[in-house]
């Protein structure tokens, strides 16, 4: 027979209940609740993302002659939790929203509170929950999808479409303290670059600046270079010596991927890497970190949105109403979608404008932060 909350609530006034400290068994009825909603709202929508996706991409898979095991190992192993962790805040909100109607709907609240329970203390086991879920999509985003990510990307890469920066062009780059690098063209294939200058600067005044027609990356070693038709101009105050040569090795503190952006390579990092790689980009000068530092803070932003997407999800729903689940449901996800609509157009202001991307990712979080203290102060107490 299942069991519902006026049972657990007579049950505990016969018996001494074994629990923790501040977690009663109730707390754990609503925690296995909330999280087993959450698992199977995952389960249902990303089987559904899942057939879909195979069935615009088999096309391409097959004209590319794909191995099935590749497209299950290696694309849809590595997709399943990537999209499941990227819409979490969806997923939270439907577990929230379709539990707590059911408990609205069978008068389960109402018993909670007859009981003394105020509505401050039923969000107990829910902020747990919410805890439980925003410290996993963190560990997962943060840690293990980057390097899933890296093994989807590359399979998107050989059999669906190509992804990876073949030149780049006008890279200018600090190298070392008061070193300047500068390469017109660069090829990926060949791995030269063209029209290559470096200006090494002391106390502001140019003391070396070198030429060469072309410089080539060597990859048997780790920052190794081959210039070609160089030639070197020293200053010594006004004294100045030149020289020449067809060809000199040489090493520079920079490599290929340094310039050559590959797309979605922000999501292939940790955020250990994340955070050095801009503040690495940024030292040797580049703008070109936005997106990265959109992914470092999106990881955090909506991790914590976890907390403030159940509130909203539990002040809804915690109210018996004549629409019942499918009411709630609808404005859920009316709720969920234009969250995750936000999310998007303010990480667009920051690429495309001038808004950092610290206060652009957590513009929704602190608008929906104020709609939940809203909807709290209006939830039945």
């Amino acid at each position: 027979m299942k069991k519902t909350v006026r049972d657990i609530l007579r049950k505990a006034r016969e018996f001494r209940l074994p629990s923790f400290k501040y977690l009663k068994r109730l707390d754990w009825y609503i925690i296995k609740k909330f999280l087993g909603t959450y698992v199977f709202a995952i389960a249902l929508i990303i089987s559904i993302a899942v057939v879909f996706d195979f069935n615009e991409r088999q096309d391409r898979f097959m004209s590319h002659n794909a191995p099935w095991d590749a497209i299950i190992f290696d694309y849809y192993l590595n997709f399943i939790p990537y999209f499941a962790n990227l819409f979490s805040p969806l997923f939270v909100f439907i577990a929230v929203i379709f539990f707590t109607s059911k408990l609205a709907e069978n008068s389960e609240i109402i018993a909670m509170f007859s009981t003394g329970m105020s509505f401050k203390r039923m969000l107990r086991p829910y902020m747990v929950s919410a805890g439980i879920i925003a410290v996993v999509t963190y560990c997962l985003g943060a840690y293990v999808i980057p390097q899933g990510s890296e093994t989807r990307l590359d399979f998107e890469d050989k059999y669906y479409k190509p992804r990876k920066a073949n030149t780049a062009r006008n890279i200018q780059l600090e190298i070392d303290s008061g070193v300047i690098a500068y390469i017109d063209r660069f090829e990926d294939y060949s791995k030269t670059g063209y029209r290559f200058s470096l200006d090494q600067f002391k106390d502001k005044q140019l003391v070396s600046h070198l030429t060469a027609r072309s410089i080539v990356y060597d990859t048997t070693a780790v920052h190794k270079w081959v210039l070609k038709d160089y030639m070197l101009r020293q200053m010594d105050g006004m004294r100045e010596s030149i020289s020449k040569g067809a060809r000199m090795d040489t090493v520079l503190q920079m490599e290929p991927a340094d310039f050559l952006i590959m797309k979605h390579q922000q999501e292939m990092m940790t955020s250990p890497e994340l955070r050095h790689y801009i503040q690495r980009q940024r030292q040797r000068g580049f703008a070109n970190v936005k997106e990265f530092e959109l992914e470092y803070h999106k990881r955090i932003a909506t991790s914590f949105a976890s907390f403030i997407l159940t509130l909203i999800g539990v002040s809804l729903s915690s109210r018996k109403s004549k629409g019942g689940m499918g009411l709630h449901l609808g404005i859920g996800l009316a709720l969920s979608f234009s969250y995750i609509m936000f999310q998007t157009i303010a990480s667009t202001f920051a690429v495309n404008g001038n808004m950092p991307p610290m206060i652009a990712i957590w513009i929704p979080n602190i608008l929906y932060a104020f709609i939940a203290f809203f909807l709290y102060k209006r939830a039945p107490k």
